[in-house]
């Protein structure tokens, strides 16, 4: 299924962007800093974006921290990776230039697998995820995973779509994504590619059983908050 999976995201990688603003209703934006804030991040830590595609929440993470801090964003699918320093590059292409510090953020991208991470115990201050724990093989160990790497006191972040409590909104959702999404996917040739969201919010838990998880692997406090009418919601994890 890993395979499956990061196979995939690979071949999406291109238009993943331009497919994400369909997907949210060019919303992403406004949750991934909703995303960024709830993390608690601040100047000068080191952070983590697990799962991090083309690299934009790790480079808002990565604004938010400054020029001494620094930020890691980890995907298993190096064609997302490729995307991600592709786009650093363009928004900040006098990196090396050390009299400006602006430009010097520091975000360094590493191909891994989040369900066994190449990092230490208690590395990092705060650390985000979007889109990524509905499509992680066992979403138990991604959590123990990021439980381990966090330092005490840190808080995690995770952003992703869901399905809806609401009958009629539930509905609405999967008639945005059969005729809207689904369908733009097959103009771009990806419909098969695009047709794994709908059963991958049918098998992702709901934001109860996120928490519940989360507490399982070690977290001291998890809450989930819905967003878009519960289409999308953050979970918000503390290691203590």
């Amino acid at each position: 299924m890993t395979n499956e999976i990061r196979s995939i995201f690979n071949r999406i990688a291109p238009v993943y962007d331009q497919l994400n603003d369909w997907l949210s209703l060019g919303q992403h934006r406004v949750w991934k800093e909703m995303a960024v804030k709830w993390s608690f991040a601040q100047p000068g830590d080191t952070c983590l974006d697990l799962c991090c595609g083309s690299g934009d929440l790790s480079l808002r993470l990565a604004r938010r921290v400054g020029a001494t801090g620094q930020v890691y964003g980890v995907d298993f699918s190096s064609a997302m990776l490729e995307i991600a320093k592709q786009r650093f590059q363009r928004q900040y292409p006098h990196i090396q230039d050390l009299s400006n510090p602006v430009s010097n953020i520091r975000v360094t991208w590493v191909e891994a697998d989040v369900l066994d991470l190449p990092f230490e115990d208690h590395q990092f201050d705060a650390a985000t995820m979007g889109y990524g724990l509905r499509n992680v093989r066992s979403i138990p160990q991604c959590l123990k995973e990021l439980h381990r790497v966090l330092k005490r006191g840190a808080k995690a972040a995770i952003l992703d779509f869901h399905r809806p409590s609401n009958p009629q909104i539930r509905a609405f959702q999967q008639w945005y994504l059969d005729n809207l999404v689904v369908r733009a996917a097959h103009n771009l040739g990806l419909q098969e590619e695009y047709a794994y969201i709908s059963p991958s919010l049918d098998r992702f838990p709901m934001g109860a059983e996120q928490v519940t998880i989360a507490r399982q692997v070690g977290f001291a406090t998890a809450t989930h908050y819905p967003i878009a009418n519960g289409m999308m919601g953050v979970l918000v994890v503390t290691k203590l």
